[in-house]
């Protein structure tokens, strides 16, 4: 067959609802690799956190089913389930609409991970089928989806009812789908090691993870860290030989909220971890980048007035002064710009103001 070679107005596509999501998924879970396939799991337990910063949810169950889904539950207000004025659940909007959500609105949300309104619906596009569960005014509410699309009958233009309840929350189970992924079998310590980070920076929170596959010890872990950064400085310094204490600060500038613990062991490397709405910024960015200017700032300062510095000599480098550090840098802002839908940069410069205010003023007390 002869190749088509024009360009015309017949060569633009549209792709309607979820099918650009299902057509380039790495734009939306940065793969379609175990990486991406766990990035399911943390898409919707951001959401339930999302409650948790809003003061409405203190515990989270995750769980790995035996048939290979995935189950996150939250006991935070639950998602609307009344009539949209798109004409449609507003629970349906949420799971089947790209950027629709609650997290555009500083009235239900003052800071949010999932900013985006994104990762609900990409969570249901990328799945073979995707089971909600709302308890929500005294009613316990369903919908199923296959595919992204809906899957269950409304009753009068709502969901349905199956019973009643006095609990309050969400609980989303998915199967992921094997046409898009290259494996649909979570990796259990990945998921571990994020849900014990997140409690880490929400010392409120408490996470159960219980993985029922394999006939595996289906014994429930807790992660729940009330010392918050404290103990995740310690336990990432664990067998170190540590130089310092724990130093922890935290404060407020400009409604951006900063909190920091760091910590100086014999090691030559350092370790500067960040996090945005308990996001981690694995690739860094602006709250990351003012911290270690006013750190290195400050630490020359101190080194003059002591006279560890000359005034013919040069200023320490950063490198310099964060030898053997361990920090982290978590804040929550109320409308942060990430470097794409998987969140790995942060791109605020009043952040990177906040961060360097705070820590000024704090480590020079």
């Amino acid at each position: 067959m002869a190749k088509r070679n024009t360009y015309d107005a017949d060569s633009i596509s549209v792709l309607e609802g979820l099918e650009a999501v299902r057509m380039r998924p790495g734009m939306y879970i940065g793969s379609v690799s175990t990486k991406g396939l766990n990035h399911l799991v943390y898409e919707i337990v951001d959401n339930a956190v999302d409650e948790h910063l809003a003061g409405h949810c203190d515990t989270i169950e995750v769980y790995l089913e035996k048939d290979g889904s995935a189950t996150i539950i939250d006991n935070g207000r639950g998602v609307p389930v009344g009539m949209h004025q798109k004409g449609i659940p507003a629970a349906r909007v949420v799971y089947t609409t790209l950027h629709a959500g609650g997290k555009f609105d500083d009235s239900s949300y003052k800071t949010s991970g999932g900013l985006h309104g994104v990762g609900s619906s990409v969570v249901n596009a990328l799945s073979e089928w995707m089971e909600v569960t709302v308890c929500k005014d005294g009613f316990i509410y369903k919908d199923r989806y296959a595919y992204g699309q809906p899957d269950m009958e409304l009753v009068n233009g709502l969901l349905q009812t199956v019973g009643k309840t006095r609990k309050t929350g969400t609980s989303i189970r998915f199967y992921p789908d094997k046409q898009i992924f290259e494996h649909i079998r979570f990796k259990e310590e990945q998921i571990k090691n994020r849900l014990h980070e997140t409690v880490y920076l929400n010392p409120g929170l408490t996470i159960v993870f219980t993985d029922l596959r394999d006939g595996k010890n289906s014994e429930p872990v807790t992660f729940h860290e009330p010392d918050g950064l404290v103990q995740y400085i310690k336990e990432m310094n664990a067998g170190k030989e540590t130089k310092t204490d724990v130093i922890y600060f935290s404060g407020e500038e400009d409604n951006i909220m900063v909190e920091c613990a760091l910590q100086f062991t014999s090691d030559f490397d350092e370790n500067i971890f960040g996090y945005c709405n308990c996001i981690n910024t694995s690739e860094g960015g602006t709250h990351i980048t003012g911290f270690k200017t006013v750190f290195t700032t400050v630490i020359n300062s101190y080194a003059r007035e002591l006279g560890i510095l000359k005034d013919k000599d040069a200023n320490f480098t950063g490198a310099d002064v964060r030898n053997g550090m361990t920090a982290v840098v978590s804040i929550k802002h109320p409308d942060p710009r990430f470097e794409g839908q998987t969140k790995t940069k942060l791109d605020n410069q009043d952040a990177a103001k906040a961060v360097n205010k705070v820590t000024g003023e704090e480590i020079t007390r």
